[in-house]
């Protein structure tokens, strides 16, 4: 009996995933060099030497792609964000540790990088459950750094989940991508303000333990 041997023109997972980033490589140029209402996935294809419809067996729409754009950025916020929760220290600097970094990051992508930056904006308006999700995931770090601060004794809050969403809520306007933009156009000092919400949150949060 003879053994099968794999077919070597089947890409292995790992050559998959190097293919997709390219993908989004290109596509990311091309919006930084036309924007995003003239780039299209044959201009992606066409840069990365290939034809539309190899794109096509990543990224049903060119919608798909710059969705997947978007979400690699978020991934990387989430990925900057989990670090703060899982640090040692005081619970407001790793909270306000974590809202610095965040609107630092976007405010940098707005001003560095404002042809992708733009697309967050069909983001935000088209696909709410990708924001939705994103949302519960930075709330679920929140809620983390204040259960590890109540087991630590340094916070009197009895609703964990609820103190997270005040949290979230308060700072939003200092991450969310229309926010940040306007602050940035607008040269508003919002990085003080931000440090000003999250340290008076967090004395409330002390409250009583005295």
């Amino acid at each position: 009996m003879t053994s099968k041997a794999s077919n070597p023109t089947t890409p292995s997972p790992d050559d998959e995933n190097s293919f997709r980033a390219q993908i989004l490589d290109a596509a990311r140029d091309q919006v930084r060099r036309h924007g995003e209402a003239k780039t299209n996935v044959v201009d992606v294809a066409r840069a990365m030497g290939t034809s539309h419809t190899t794109i096509y067996r990543h990224f049903r729409s060119k919608a798909d792609l710059f969705d997947a754009l978007v979400i690699e950025a978020m991934r990387d916020e989430q990925e900057m964000a989990t670090r703060f929760a899982e640090a040692e220290g005081p619970f407001a600097e790793r909270i306000e540790g974590m809202v610095l970094a965040l609107h630092a990051r976007k405010r940098e992508r707005f001003v560095a990088d404002p042809e992708v930056y733009g697309l967050y904006r069909r983001i935000v308006e088209e696909r709410p459950e990708i924001i939705a999700a994103y949302s519960r995931a930075m709330t679920s770090l929140i809620a983390r750094i204040l259960a590890d601060a109540k087991r630590r004794g340094e916070i009197k809050v009895d609703d964990i989940d609820a103190a997270a969403g005040v949290v979230r809520d308060a700072v939003t306007v200092f991450v969310h991508p229309a926010h940040v933009a306007a602050a940035a156009a607008a040269n508003l000092p919002s990085e003080r303000m931000a440090r000003n919400v999250v340290r008076t949150l967090c004395a409330g949060f002390r409250a009583g333990l005295d």
